[in-house]
């Protein structure tokens, strides 16, 4: 990838996107007054200005301009099912004219959590929560309790949510206390020596975190073997092995990557698909972990749980309906099968496209999903590790980046800024087309630029 030529500010691309998105330019200038960058969550910043949204159907969306796009945001990773699937609407319109909160326990949240034990092999109980980062939150507050130990490992590049135990690099950053930094232990991605090293010679780490496929949903790999290796090591030093399945999590198989792979983590953190398009996540694990969370029984009376956990929303009613919906229809149909023959599909042509223009690019994946990596690599390259995993996330400028999926969302296609997607069971061969035609035609327009 040649050194940017063409400014943001002169660029053809980013101002033949403008003049198509008026309305996404005038909205974004009333939200520049009220929200910072003008954006509710840091992946929806775009220059010039964010594609906003009307409506969703499928594999589609309308912006408010009236401009149609194939999406491959797909809710951050939750529509395994594309947008307003007709169960998950029936569902949902159906619990909404029933209540939306009870403040109460109810029957949905007993089903929706035997799902999730029938189908994530590690569920011996659950406890529900709002999003993935509480979810991550709390299942590292269960190995510190269980364990009696403060110190997590984790692995550079893989994202955990934004509390403040997981969201810095090795370093650490602003507002995040200097103790908290100190409580937690890098390994680069897939160095498992590494974190052998540190669980053979320490006697305090409570847990080792990880998302099992690699840094967003594989765009860092990490190896079945690993996997297998670390199971294996943190069983035999006492240390519990988390694996946050939020992305991957009824994506990979219907019982997630420990499914896939075999290999059974302690503990286990879900959303995203988990809630089928709305607020919902999960801590599933295994039983004399989860127990931390109950109410116990003594001579002395009722005594409160060594962990107490609340949450307004955890298991609320839309949720779980929804939730109850997409689980059924993952595990009772091929949904999970034609999302990955599609991401294929996607990836072939792509890599096809590249190697047409003579681009050393290349595409790559394992499941639904696809990653555009900007530089002299294969997929094989990238998979034996021989690309620096610093280069596969956040290595590109992000001036590039913009460009990229502006030009994408100017002919028609929505993908993350990875740069790359998540695929639907509901894309079609016409979508692929589509998006083969997009990428295509916008390679072809930052050829002019001189991206390259």
């Amino acid at each position: 990838m040649a050194t940017q030529t063409v400014p943001l500010a002169a660029s053809k691309i980013l101002r033949a996107y403008a003049e198509k998105t008026p309305r996404s330019q005038a909205l974004h200038a009333r939200a520049m007054k009220v929200l910072p960058n003008g954006v509710t969550h840091a992946a929806r910043y775009l220059e010039p200005h964010p594609v906003y949204v009307t409506r969703a159907a499928g594999s589609r969306k309308w912006d408010a301009d009236g401009n149609e796009y194939v999406d491959y945001f797909g809710g951050h990773g939750a529509l395994i099912l594309g947008h307003n699937h007709p169960a998950v609407v029936e569902a949902v319109t159906a619990q909404f004219a029933r209540g939306s909160h009870y403040g109460a326990a109810h029957e949905l949240e007993i089903e929706w959590a035997e799902l999730i034990q029938q189908m994530v092999p590690s569920a011996a109980r659950v406890r529900f929560t709002s999003s993935g980062t509480e979810a991550t939150h709390l299942a590292l507050r269960l190995a510190r309790a269980f364990t009696g130990r403060n110190k997590i490992v984790r692995f550079a590049g893989h994202f955990h949510g934004w509390h403040d135990h997981v969201a810095f690099p090795p370093g650490g950053a602003e507002g995040i206390i200097p103790g908290i930094v100190e409580e937690v232990l890098f390994a680069n991605p897939g160095d498992v020596r590494r974190v052998e090293e540190l669980l053979s010679t320490r006697d305090d780490i409570a847990a080792v975190i990880l998302e099992p496929t690699g840094a967003a949903m594989g765009a860092i790999p990490t190896s079945s073997d690993a996997l297998r290796e670390l199971r294996e090591i943190t069983s035999r030093q006492g240390v519990l092995l988390i694996f946050d399945e939020v992305i991957t999590g009824f994506r990979c198989s219907p019982g997630g990557a420990q499914q896939l792979y075999g290999i059974m983590p302690d503990l286990t953190t879900l959303a995203k698909i988990l809630a089928g398009g709305h607020p919902g996540a999960a801590v599933a694990g295994r039983s004399d972990v989860m127990a931390l969370l109950d109410y116990r029984n003594s001579g002395a009376g009722i005594l409160p749980p060594r962990i107490p956990h609340h949450g307004t929303f955890n298991a609320a009613p839309i949720s779980a309906a929804a939730g109850v919906a997409t689980l059924k229809q993952v595990r009772d149909t091929a949904a999970i099968d034609s999302a990955n023959r599609t991401a294929a599909a996607i990836r072939d042509g792509m890599n096809a496209i590249l190697e047409r223009r003579g681009l050393r690019w290349c595409v790559y994946g394992l499941f639904s999903e696809f990653h555009i990596f900007p530089g002299a690599a294969t997929p094989q390259d990238i998979y034996a590790g021989r690309v620096p995993w610093q280069k596969l996330k956040g290595g590109s400028p992000a001036a590039f980046l913009h460009k990229l999926r502006a030009g994408l969302l100017l002919h028609g296609v929505d993908i993350v800024g990875w740069p790359g997607g998540l695929v639907s069971a509901v894309h079609t061969p016409e979508d692929v087309r589509l998006t083969l035609d997009a990428f295509d035609a916008t390679l072809e327009m930052m050829a002019a630029e001189g991206e390259w």
